[in-house]
């Protein structure tokens, strides 16, 4: 992999180089001109993005105003990705959506929930007139978010980076809550470890699994990753129906509770004992964790702070543009059940 050392002002150049492609695809693409497939321009754009062609210096100190909503009228959209299971009947995102909604009714503003369209400009749908801002709920794509900033209204965007778009943010600390998970489990013994989601689904997935991958490291565990277990094709009830019962780990970490539940079917229809033959555990602690048979030790993510998080900070942003811009992280808890020994 070639180094570029980068000095001063991103370049034309320095992007091509970067990207393995000429300098006339990058202005293309950072123009929004014919002439580059909608593949190569996204990976143009975060190619330009993480070395911060994007970045914007602010000079004034950060604000310490509470949010407040006096003389403040208009409407906040919020935008939800056209990805499966990402939207507001999900057990997780319906919660941090009831956060968004509370907040802003009790802000007396007005909201509009949009899903990404699909092969149709955001700007032709959005009025920038009456817009105050838009919260971003997971995975929007990197040109629904360039649009978004053209409008030049306030973006906040929960559980999702773009390094195409300089915005603030709203987390679960992920990374953090998952060490955690790993050093209660592994202090219980736990050994032979596999995980299961596909960690470029979310932010949130990749951060589960690089925290997975570093405790492992850490403590010098052994492990041999099931490559299969980390992709989205075949569903998890099938992909453990086909594990091997002499390859089966101590203990399956699953990225999310709707994962583990598919986990755990599987395992007891194999007649498999969870958890002195097998454990799981799931993340997010939705009602799905308690539901479960047996019932999930999982990671409590307080999904309804995150979507009233999200509201301040836009109305923090509306009321003051030149604040830097912020990464706000919420912890949350381990909650042990029967699911682990």
């Amino acid at each position: 992999m070639r180094c570029i050392h980068l000095a001063g002002k991103v370049t034309i150049q320095q992007i091509a180089d970067m990207a393995g492609v000429s300098k006339f695809a990058v202005s293309r693409a950072l123009s929004g001109k014919s002439g580059v497939s909608e593949k190569t321009r996204a990976h143009i754009v975060r190619t330009a993005g993480n070395l911060g062609f994007f970045n914007t210096n602010r000079v004034s100190p950060p604000s310490v105003q509470v949010p407040q909503t006096a003389g403040i009228t208009g409407t906040v959209v919020i935008l939800f990705p056209n990805i499966r299971y990402q939207n507001v009947e999900n057990k997780f995102w319906g919660v941090v959506f009831e956060g968004i909604s509370k907040r802003l009714e009790h802000s007396g503003l007005n909201i509009v929930t949009l899903t990404q369209p699909s092969g149709e400009s955001i700007t032709r749908i959005l009025n920038p007139e009456t817009l105050l801002g838009v919260i971003g709920v997971g995975t929007v794509s990197t040109q629904s978010l360039l649009q978004i900033r053209d409008l030049n209204v306030p973006l906040v965007l929960i559980d999702h980076i773009d390094p195409a778009v300089v915005c603030d943010g709203i987390f679960a600390d992920n990374f953090d809550m998952m060490r955690k998970l790993m050093l209660k489990l592994i202090s219980r013994d736990y050994q032979k470890f596999q995980f299961v989601g596909d960690p470029s689904y979310a932010y949130s997935f990749g951060e589960r699994w690089r925290a997975f991958e570093t405790v492992l490291e850490e403590y010098r565990i052994p492990h041999q990753q099931m490559e299969t277990l980390l992709k989205s094709g075949k569903s998890e009830y099938d992909l453990i129906m086909d594990i091997p019962r002499e390859e089966l780990p101590e203990v399956f970490i699953c990225a999310n509770d709707s994962i583990a539940v598919e986990v755990s079917k599987a395992l007891r229809e194999r007649g498999i004992a969870i958890p002195w033959e097998c454990a799981v555990t799931g993340f997010d602690d939705t009602p799905l964790s308690e539901d479960n048979v047996p019932p999930l030790t999982s990671v409590h993510v307080p999904r309804e702070a995150m979507g009233a998080k999200a509201v301040d900070r836009l109305l923090e942003r509306i009321r003051n543009k030149e604040d830097y811009f912020e990464k706000i992280m919420l912890i949350g808890d381990i909650i042990l059940r029967a699911s682990t020994r």
